[in-house]
């Protein structure tokens, strides 16, 4: 265990971090290694160091870029509640591919960054050439979800959230407690986060802004229109990984996702929790290799 973490903190160390403007803000990216682009796009409340495993893994293959998504950690946390969109993170992404000078990439996405990935896939597919998805479900698919007891019992947070001042106030409660233990109480592996990993989450959510942006996320979820969208079909070939015990997200919500898109493999992961890359990242990457090198 010691020399994995120094491998994968010698990894890091050697990470190259840049700046770039797209779409009226400045987003701030890791990125290592060269060739043909794999974007990552992290959730709520990580950052682009959450990728941290699937990084090292791919550098050697291809230019890996992780990127804080606007109002995270390095990245510009305009003011303004309508500018967390789920269409203008859309365009986010497509300044980012175009601003590291590439017309097409691989892009994987988790959470809130697999929601983006997939409305993505559905606005520019002529940018993918694939796409990777980490407990995330196809959003006609949470949509659905949201009508159903089970999953509306899971997304109680989004409703809090909607509040305002008040959820600011709770995960700023003790230096950021509430912030590390969404993280800490719901892994399946208590190793998963480490105290070095929350002390960096914490301190990407403690930059000014950052909190009310990360949520407004959620206080755009209902504003977005993509719940009454009418969904194409998704050509790009799509791999699927899904941690089984994921306590936000109901494996049931993948059931029913070849309706939507044309090319799809899912790979599910038991005993394992949302955090899926972070708690099972060997596994993750094989999956992620296999189906990248082998399709």
């Amino acid at each position: 265990m010691l020399k994995i973490l120094k491998r994968l903190n010698s990894f890091i160390e050697s990470c190259n971090h840049a700046y770039l403007a797209t779409h009226n803000v400045k987003l701030h990216y890791v990125t290592q290694g060269e060739g043909d682009l794999m974007l990552m796009l992290h959730g709520f409340p990580e950052f682009w160091y959450s990728w941290r495993h699937q990084m090292i893994e791919f550098a050697p293959d291809y230019k890996v870029v992780a990127v804080d998504l606007r109002g995270y950690n390095e990245s510009d946390k305009p003011r303004e509640r309508h500018a967390y969109r789920l269409a203008v993170l859309v365009e986010d992404i497509k300044g980012v591919i175009e601003g590291l000078g590439y017309d097409r990439c691989i892009l994987v996405g988790h959470d809130w960054g697999g929601a983006i990935a997939w409305a993505f896939a559905q606005t520019y597919p002529e940018y993918l050439e694939r796409l990777i998805v980490l407990n995330m479900p196809h959003l006609a698919k949470f949509s659905q979800g949201l009508r159903t007891l089970p999953q509306l019992r899971r997304s109680w947070y989004i409703f809090l959230f909607q509040l305002p001042f008040f959820p600011e106030w709770i995960l700023r409660q003790d230096n950021y407690k509430k912030l590390g233990e969404i993280l800490t109480r719901t892994a399946i592996d208590p190793e998963t986060f480490p105290p070095e990993a929350i002390e960096l989450y914490r301190q990407a959510a403690a930059k000014p802004g950052a909190i009310t942006a990360m949520l407004n996320y959620y206080r755009n979820l209902f504003q977005s229109g993509w719940s009454q969208q009418n969904w194409d079909i998704i050509q790009t070939p799509t791999l699927m990984i899904w941690g089984e015990n994921d306590i936000a997200l109901g494996k049931e919500l993948t059931v029913g996702t070849q309706s939507y898109v044309k090319d799809l493999q899912i790979r599910y992961i038991p005993n394992c929790s949302h955090w899926v890359h972070e708690e099972k990242p060997r596994l993750v990457n094989q999956y992620m290799r296999e189906w990248l090198f082998v399709l």
